[in-house]
């Protein structure tokens, strides 16, 4: 079994290295799998990492909360993308280059961060919050999987199609 960490490392590294290897690039096409990738993705995580989601209480509250983190990030990391026609295709293709790269990087750095930490760094602090709120390590590791899934199908469903050639409506 697998401790939650590592879970989170995993999951993380995963979600980059998906987002990376297809996003970035001038003139990424943009096909039926690269659009259900996404999903394919969160229905291998969730039932691999994902505990039985919380019903109620603050438990509830945290994975809610990482639900929202990710609607936000989704939304900010898509406003870092472009998508266009291609003028030698004319099929939707999208473009992104080291600022995308960058923030998904600083978002992923970020919950790594605080997954190491938590373990290592503020444990303690973080147990006793948990005890008094009543939410478990399962809880926090949920909303921080939530997040992620999230922000990979947020950011691939607000990818707009353009409707004319070379992007113009």
């Amino acid at each position: 079994m697998l401790s939650e960490l590592t879970e989170a490392m995993i999951v993380n590294g995963v979600v980059l290295a998906t987002v990376l290897a297809t996003d970035l690039g001038p003139a990424r096409k943009i096909s039926k799998i690269r659009l259900l990738r996404p999903v394919i993705a969160a229905a291998v995580i969730i039932p691999f990492f994902v505990d039985w989601p919380a019903t109620h209480g603050m438990a509830l509250a945290v994975e809610i909360a990482g639900v929202a983190a990710g609607l936000l990030a989704g939304l900010a990391a898509s406003t870092l993308m472009g998508v266009y026609r291609s003028p030698a295709t004319g099929q939707p293709v999208s473009r992104a280059g080291l600022p995308y790269a960058i923030f998904w990087t600083a978002i992923i750095g970020a919950r790594a961060a605080f997954s190491y930490g938590a373990g290592h760094w503020f444990s303690a602090p973080l147990v006793t919050w948990g005890i008094a709120h009543q939410v478990s390590v399962a809880a926090l590791t949920d909303g921080l999987i939530f997040m992620a899934i999230t922000m990979i199908l947020v950011r691939t469903d607000a990818e707009p199609v353009p409707s004319g050639p070379a992007g113009r409506p």
